[in-house]
């Protein structure tokens, strides 16, 4: 976090406004003990704006609040390939972006910062049923439609709904680090993890029994990170090939099982050096990499820093 008080966060709702787009930054970032954030619900004007599927939302705030805030939420609104959000909400919204607040689009609230410009030249994705759409509307935005999000540094959009929790999930980790993400994804009865890489939708039908196997499975190798966890090893668990289980595991989690595997054993590590004082060697004993010297050398490979630093940056004021 960049400074001790709280973070403001304003979601900001336009007409057609869907409610789960609404209701997930809104709750996800909701000021409690345990997440120094503080919301509010904004839109074009005080007052009553008309939502999609029958509801409605009474605003208190304005787009003056884009001015307060540090993260803005574009919840996803219906129609949006029919016009732009008013010219008011695009001048906030670029505003607030050139004075180094996060943006942050769920669905097609995409729509509204391609609008702003913002998008061009950047990977973006929105919705699956509208990614031509956008594409058509803004055609200097990279549109990527197998993606569940895509950062791009101070502008983040997501797809459908539920990609919106993973967008959360994913300022939350990058924010606070990964065990206040994994105290909120269980808070929400969430996935604490699904990459940003994930494809959307899978393309053609899945037997249900199969996904919940792979799930458990997942679940079972969490609870066993400080073993040996090879390919053959998870398959045998899901009782399928290793063929038929890699090539579903990349379709279910956007990665390898393998590269599931030392992101899980990572963030297992991270939420140690958060949370606990045992030392680089213990713990990658603890998330079975074996040496503090192969510990960091993945640390730094797939974060960018080494666990030491990262235990400073993490527990640093506590």
């Amino acid at each position: 976090m960049p400074t001790s008080r709280l973070q403001r966060v304003a979601v900001l709702v336009l007409e057609g406004a869907k409610p789960l787009d609404v209701g997930i930054p809104a709750q996800v970032f909701a000021t409690r003990r345990s997440m120094p954030y503080e919301v509010r619900v904004c839109g074009a004007a005080p007052g009553l704006v008309t939502g999609g599927d029958g509801l409605a939302y009474h605003v208190a705030d304005g787009v003056d609040a884009l001015t307060w805030a540090d993260i803005v939420f574009v919840p996803g609104y219906r129609f949006p390939d029919r016009e732009d959000p008013p010219q008011a909400v695009v001048d906030a919204l670029i505003a607030a972006h050139d004075r180094g607040a996060r943006l942050a689009a769920i669905s097609t609230g995409a729509f509204a910062l391609a609008a702003t410009g913002l998008l061009d030249g950047r990977r973006a994705t929105t919705h699956w049923h509208y990614t031509r759409e956008l594409a058509r509307k803004h055609p200097l935005v990279q549109v990527d439609e197998n993606v569940l999000f895509v950062d791009a540094g101070s502008v983040l959009t997501s797809a459908g709904a539920a990609s919106g929790i993973d967008l959360c999930l994913h300022i939350l980790r990058s924010d606070l680090g990964v065990a206040a993400s994994n105290h909120a994804a269980r808070r929400l009865v969430a996935a604490p993890y699904r990459s940003g890489g994930q494809a959307q939708y899978v393309p053609r039908s899945v037997p249900e029994p199969l996904g919940e196997r792979f799930a458990a499975t997942r679940e079972w190798a969490l609870h066993r990170l400080d073993e040996p966890l090879s390919l053959e090893v998870l398959a045998e668990h899901a009782a399928v090939s290793a063929r038929t289980f890699s090539r579903r595991f990349v379709e279910d989690t956007g990665y390898t099982p393998m590269q599931w595997v030392m992101r899980a054993r990572i963030d297992r590590a991270r939420e140690l050096l958060e949370r606990s004082e045992r030392s680089v060697e213990q713990i990658a004993g603890d998330v079975g990499l074996g040496t503090g010297a192969n510990l960091r050398m993945h640390f730094q490979r797939i974060l960018g820093t080494t666990p030491s630093e990262y235990r400073r940056t993490f527990t640093r004021g506590e």
